[in-house]
């Protein structure tokens, strides 16, 4: 089966040490790992190490739904690169890249096949999104 590759990208304004530590960092983690604001991130572990594992829990403010996002990491190169799997075989690669102050965020993730791929493009993008405005407003 062909895996279909997504890839969303965001800048921040912060060194990489800073980019990557509010990207890794559990107490960090639960503020922006959401799609939409009335979704919340009440709880993430994350065992930044190969072998290690990356846990969050995605719900809906209201209580109506939500999931468990589970990871294994393959790769982890320090204020560089992230690379996982899921439970279900697909690859997530995140890259670092420092310019002049800033630091780039590249993912790119296998889709799935429930939904459309430009669906979960957006939903990504969009926790990308809200990562950057934690980093920056902090």
């Amino acid at each position: 089966m062909e895996t279909t590759k997504v890839t969303v990208e965001t800048t921040v304004n912060a060194e990489p040490q800073k980019a990557w530590d509010y990207y890794t960092q559990p107490e960090h983690i639960t503020q922006w790992n959401f799609a939409s604001d009335d979704w919340c991130c009440p709880k993430a572990e994350n065992d930044v190490r190969v072998g290690g594992k990356m846990k969050s829990r995605m719900e809906a403010k209201d209580g109506s739904m939500g999931f468990d996002f589970e990871a294994t990491y393959d790769k982890v190169e320090n204020q560089k690169a992230l690379v996982y799997t899921m439970p279900d075989g697909r690859q997530v690669r995140t890259d670092f890249k420092e310019e002049k102050g800033k630091t780039t965020i590249t993912t790119v993730f296998d889709a799935e096949n429930q939904n459309p791929v430009e669906m979960q493009k957006g939903g990504w993008q969009a926790i990308l999104d809200n990562y950057k405005k934690h980093v920056e407003e902090n």
